[in-house]
């Protein structure tokens, strides 16, 4: 049995915030049933044809749900989804500011229909205030955080590779349905959720707000380094290649002078508590990577490892879908798609006595009829042009 069988989602969702927290319910036994444009389905499915001509976005955001293709510009479509969630336990949408409310699907009405219905709504900014109707797309949120701004090198900023304001909301929203699931089961009342892209990626930048807010200006860009620690990120090897530390307190930093052959250097002046090694990171760096010049990367990680210290090689996509500890705790898992086989990993949470559900990606609209027919609704008499 799966933590979350029996609980029924039914989420109007797009791109990459909603689909993130609904498939992690999904991959729990939750049934998600996803609501999308006939045709075209969730925009996602066509960002780009990677994944054995799926879009990679789409394939790692909606395995095990369930299609239903409705036109919500029609009175029919809109009467089909509020069926739906009439007998749901939790809905999730994430449409652009006041579609959901114009489309008669708002917390207050749904939840006056089921009372025991948990709603959770996913914007960019939040309802009221000037931003509330303001175009949030990933890049957009982590630009007004301030995440771009320490994000980098001192020459230039960057976004973060991957959609991170995206990811930090579905993630509070996915921990929101399990909270609110929870406290149902207490009270017997359902839950009005909302969570804002920017609030969510704004819990995040704490360490960098508080050290602005306190110490009178922002981290500065490092790249790979770090503003606040030190020996920290990348340092160069013999072959050209590059090994990452991450020395965490001064007990490691001894053992690490240790394994550079120069145990004073944890009582030099310079160096001597982590601050004052962030101020002589230049010294620090010379010191570090003159004994490093005469091995290879990978055979300076071997001997760091051996003493126990911190360390990483950078690996591609490439490596990291080889890599040996993912490999090793049977990390992968084949499931299916309409391309057919697809390989993905297990989600990070394992529990001793449940298998992640893992469904395959749905066709849009696949389960369009069954569906209606199960909730006994009637189908649309028209082709909708989707919403």
């Amino acid at each position: 049995m799966n933590p979350l069988d029996g609980l029924t989602i039914v989420s109007l969702e797009q791109a990459v915030a909603a689909p993130f927290a609904t498939r992690q319910l999904a991959d729990l036994g939750a049934r998600v049933i996803k609501i999308e444009r006939p045709v075209v389905g969730d925009f996602a499915r066509g960002y780009d044809e990677t994944v054995n001509g799926l879009a990679s976005h789409f394939v790692w955001l909606n395995r095990s749900k369930e299609s239903v293709a409705l036109d919500l510009k029609s009175a029919e479509g809109r009467e089909a989804v509020q069926a739906l969630v009439d007998r749901a336990d939790v809905f999730v949408q994430n449409l652009a500011p006041g579609a959901a409310d114009r489309l008669g699907l708002g917390a207050e009405e749904l939840r006056a229909r089921n009372p025991r219905l948990i709603h959770v709504s996913i914007s960019g900014y939040g309802t009221g205030g000037p931003y509330s109707s303001k175009k949030a797309y990933d890049l957009l949120v982590q630009c007004e955080a301030g995440l771009v701004s320490i994000t980098g090198t001192e020459d230039e900023p960057s976004k973060v590779g991957i959609s991170i304001a995206d990811i930090a909301s579905g993630m509070y929203a996915y921990s929101g349905v399990l909270t609110a699931v929870i406290r149902r089961e207490r009270t017997g009342e359902g839950a009005t959720i909302e969570v804002s892209m920017l609030e969510a990626l704004s819990e995040w930048m704490g360490f960098p707000l508080n050290y602005a807010i306190y110490g009178g200006a922002s981290p500065s860009r490092t790249g790979a380094r770090h503003a606040a620690i030190a020996p920290y990120g990348p340092f160069t090897c013999g072959d050209g290649n590059q090994v990452f530390l991450g020395i965490q307190n001064e007990r490691e930093w001894a053992t690490f002078c240790t394994f550079l052959g120069s145990p004073e250097l944890a009582r030099d002046e310079r160096f001597v508590r982590n601050s004052l090694r962030v101020e002589h990171n230049a010294e620090l760096r010379a010191v570090i990577e003159g004994v490093f010049q005469a091995f290879t990367a990978e055979r300076v990680a071997e001997l760091l490892e051996v003493s126990g210290i911190a360390n990483a090689l950078l690996r591609t996509m490439d490596g990291l879908a080889e890599h040996p500890q993912l490999e090793a705790r049977g990390r992968w898992r084949t499931y299916q798609s309409p391309v057919g086989e697809l390989r993905a990993l297990i989600p990070p949470v394992t529990m001793s006595d449940s298998t992640p559900v893992m469904g395959p990606i749905p066709d849009v609209g696949q389960h369009t009829e069954a569906i209606l027919a199960e909730f006994g609704i009637a189908p649309e008499s028209t082709v909708p042009a989707g919403f």
